[in-house]
C-alpha cells in the first residue's frame, strides 16, 4: 500500500431519505474496504464487495439486521415498510447469497427467547403434564425450568415447535460486521447507531488527511489483539473470575495506541481483582498498567497490604515526575499516611494561597440564574462582563493549537466525521504532539497568536473542535479578551490544560470582567466564580484559583447574598 492520501470526504444521508441507514452503512462498507482493505483476508474482501452488489432492499434488510442485537431474527417479525421491495423477497435473497443460514440450531435459550409462551406451550404440553402441572397456568419461566432437562441441546425450531413453527434466520457474517465497525469506529463501544441512525450533516467536521501512516491498525495482528481485549473486557462485565481474564490479556505491543487500550483493561482487571480478594493479581495488574489512575490505586493497594516500605520507596520515586494536581493532592496524601509507619518525617505540603473573595448582597429580583444575576450588575460600558464558564480560555487554544488538535497522528482519527481526536484524554496525548503545541505556543511570544486566532476563528467557522464552543464566541470577544489578557497569563494556562484535558478544561471561573483602559496590563482582566446561597466552590474550581492565586492572575470568588438573608 502506498502513502497516497485517501480521500477524507463522505457524504452521509439525509434523515428524509427512508433508507438513509443503508447509505451510511454503504459509506462505512466502501471506506473499510478502501481505507482498511489490507487488513482484511480476500474472502472478507469479497464479502464486502458481494455486500455493496445485493439488491438495495436486500442490503437494507441485511443492514437492520446487523443494527439489532444478536444473530437469530424471526422472519415474521421483520417489518420494514421502507423497503423497496417486500420482506420476503429480501430474505430470499439473503438466504440464496449466504448472508442468512435459513435452518440455525437454536439452544433452548434462543428458542425461549425468541418465541411467546402461547407459542411454546403447546409443544412442551407433554411435559408439562408429565411434572403434574396444567399448560395453560405455567408460567415462562417454570416452563423453562421444566424443559431444561428432557430437551436436546440444540437443534432447529422445526424440532422443537414442530412442522408449523415460524421461520428462524441468522446472520452469517456478524463476526466481519464487528470488525468492519471496528476499523471505522475505533472501538467497539460504539453501536452501529451511533453511525447509521445519526444526521452527520448537522455537524461540520475538520477534514482530517487519511494515509496508511495515520491509521491506528497497521497490520491485522492489531485487529486481532484488540478484538481479544474487548473479549477481554466483556468478560469482566460478564463476571467471570479476573484471574481467568488475566491469562487471556494479550502481551504487550508496540502500537502506543493499543498499549493505552491495554493499559485500561488493565487497571479494570485490577479493580475487580481486587474487588473479587485477589490482591496479589490486583498488585500484578495495576503494576503492569501505564494508565494514570493505576499508579495511585496500586499504592494504596501496597499500603492496604501493609507493604508501607515498598509503598514509600514507589511513593517518593513518583513524587519526582510531572504530576497533575489531583495526582499531586493524592499522592501527598498517601505519603502523609505512610511517613510514620516507614520512621520517615511526615511531608510538609505547600500552603496554597490565598484565593480572593468577595460578598454581593442584593434585593431578590426577577429569577435568573446567580451567574446572570451578578453579571448584570458588575457590567458596565467601560468594564463590560461576560459568562464564559470554560467557553473562552479552551476556545482561544482550540482556535491556536488547532492544526495540533486535528494531526493526523495514528489513532487519532478512523473516519472523516470525528469532532475531534479519538485520543484527546489519554495519557500520551500530549506527549505525542509536544513539538507541536511548543510551536503554537511560540507565537504567543512573537505576538503572532492573536492574528492566528482571528483568522482561524473565520475560516474554521461551525467547523466541530472539542476545545471550541462556536455559539458562545464571536470576534469581538476574542479581540477584547486578547488586548486584556496577557500572552504569557495565557501560555500559563493553556500548559496547566494540557496537564491533564480530562480535569482541566473544566472549573474555570464563570464571569470574565475586562477593563482595557487599566494602567496595568495584568490588571486588565479579572476572572470571577460566583456562588449562590448554600453553593460552594468544588475541588476543580478551587484548583484553577489556586493556581490562578500562584501565578498572580486576578480571579476571585463572588458570594452572592439576598439582602432578607442578612436580617
Amino acid at each position: 500500500m502506498s502513502d497516497t492520501d485517501y480521500p477524507s470526504q463522505l457524504q452521509s444521508a439525509a434523515l428524509d431519505d427512508p433508507l438513509y441507514y443503508l447509505r451510511n452503512m454503504d459509506t462505512v462498507v466502501a471506506w473499510v474496504s478502501s481505507h482498511h482493505g489490507d487488513l482484511l483476508t480476500a474472502d472478507e474482501n469479497r464479502r464486502l464487495t458481494d455486500f455493496l452488489a445485493l439488491p438495495e432492499a436486500a442490503r437494507a434488510l441485511l443492514t437492520r439486521l446487523v443494527m439489532r442485537s444478536g444473530e437469530l431474527f424471526r422472519s415474521d417479525r421483520l417489518h420494514y415498510p421502507e423497503l423497496p421491495e417486500p420482506e420476503h423477497v429480501a430474505l430470499s435473497a439473503l438466504v440464496g447469497e449466504g448472508w442468512l443460514d435459513a435452518e440455525p440450531e437454536l439452544s433452548l435459550d434462543d428458542l425461549f427467547r425468541l418465541f411467546t409462551l402461547p407459542e411454546l406451550r403447546p409443544a412442551f404440553a407433554d411435559r408439562v403434564a408429565e411434572a403434574g402441572g396444567s399448560p395453560a397456568r405455567v408460567s415462562k419461566r417454570q416452563l423453562r425450568e421444566l424443559v431444561a432437562g428432557a430437551s436436546v441441546e440444540s437443534g432447529p425450531v422445526e424440532q422443537w415447535l414442530g412442522d408449523g413453527a415460524g421461520q428462524v434466520v441468522r446472520v452469517r457474517d456478524m463476526a466481519l460486521f464487528d470488525r468492519v465497525r471496528l476499523m471505522f469506529f475505533g472501538n467497539l463501544r460504539q453501536s452501529w447507531t451511533d453511525f447509521v441512525l445519526v444526521e452527520l450533516g448537522l455537524q461540520r467536521f475538520e477534514s482530517v488527511p487519511f494515509t496508511p501512516a495515520s491509521r491506528a491498525f497497521h497490520q491485522r495482528a492489531d485487529v486481532d489483539t484488540y478484538l481479544l481485549m474487548h473479549q477481554c473486557r466483556e468478560q469482566l462485565d460478564e463476571g467471570v473470575p479476573p484471574a481467568e481474564v488475566w491469562q487471556q490479556v494479550p502481551p504487550p505491543t508496540e502500537n502506543p495506541w493499543l498499549s493505552s487500550r491495554r493499559d485500561r483493561l488493565l487497571l479494570e482487571l485490577g479493580r475487580q481483582a481486587e474487588r473479587a480478594g485477589d490482591r496479589e493479581l490486583a498488585l500484578q495488574a495495576l503494576a503492569a498498567s501505564g494508565h494514570r489512575e493505576a499508579r495511585l490505586k496500586h499504592l494504596r493497594l501496597l499500603e492496604r497490604m501493609k507493604r508501607h516500605d515498598t509503598a514509600w520507596h514507589m511513593a517518593t520515586e513518583w513524587q519526582q515526575g510531572e504530576l497533575s494536581d489531583a495526582e499531586a493532592q493524592g499522592l501527598h496524601r498517601i505519603l502523609k499516611r505512610l511517613a510514620p509507619k516507614v520512621g520517615q518525617p511526615r511531608p510538609a505540603l505547600a500552603e496554597p494561597p490565598a484565593i480572593r473573595e468577595r460578598t454581593l448582597t442584593l434585593p431578590p429580583g426577577a429569577p435568573m440564574p446567580v451567574e446572570l444575576v451578578v453579571q448584570s450588575h458588575l457590567h458596565t460600558e467601560q468594564a463590560p462582563v461576560f459568562y464564559v464558564e470554560n467557553t473562552l480560555i479552551n476556545g482561544l487554544f482550540g482556535l491556536l493549537c488547532w492544526p495540533v488538535i486535528f494531526e493526523p497522528i495514528p489513532g487519532a482519527f478512523f473516519h472523516p466525521f470525528h469532532t475531534g481526536p479519538v485520543d484527546l484524554t489519554r495519557e500520551d496525548f500530549v506527549s505525542r504532539r509536544r513539538a507541536g503545541f511548543e510551536r503554537c505556543f511560540e507565537q504567543l511570544h512573537d505576538g503572532r497568536y492573536r492574528q492566528v486566532i482571528l483568522d482561524r476563528f473565520h475560516v474554521k467557522q461551525e467547523l466541530a473542535n472539542p476545545f471550541v464552543a462556536w455559539p458562545v464566541l464571536s470576534e469581538a470577544l476574542l479581540a477584547l479578551a486578547m488586548d486584556c489578557i496577557p500572552a504569557a497569563h495565557l501560555e500559563a494556562m493553556f500548559r496547566r490544560l494540557l496537564d491533564n484535558i480530562r480535569e482541566h478544561r473544566s472549573g474555570f471561573p464563570d464571569l470574565i470582567r475586562f477593563e482595557p483602559g487599566a494602567p496595568d496590563p495584568a490588571a486588565r482582566y479579572e476572572m470571577i466564580e460566583v456562588k449562590g446561597p448554600g453553593d460552594r466552590l468544588q475541588d476543580h474550581q478551587r484548583r484553577w484559583l489556586h493556581f490562578f492565586a500562584r501565578h498572580g492572575m486576578p480571579a476571585s470568588v463572588c458570594y452572592l447574598r439576598w439582602k432578607e438573608d442578612t436580617v
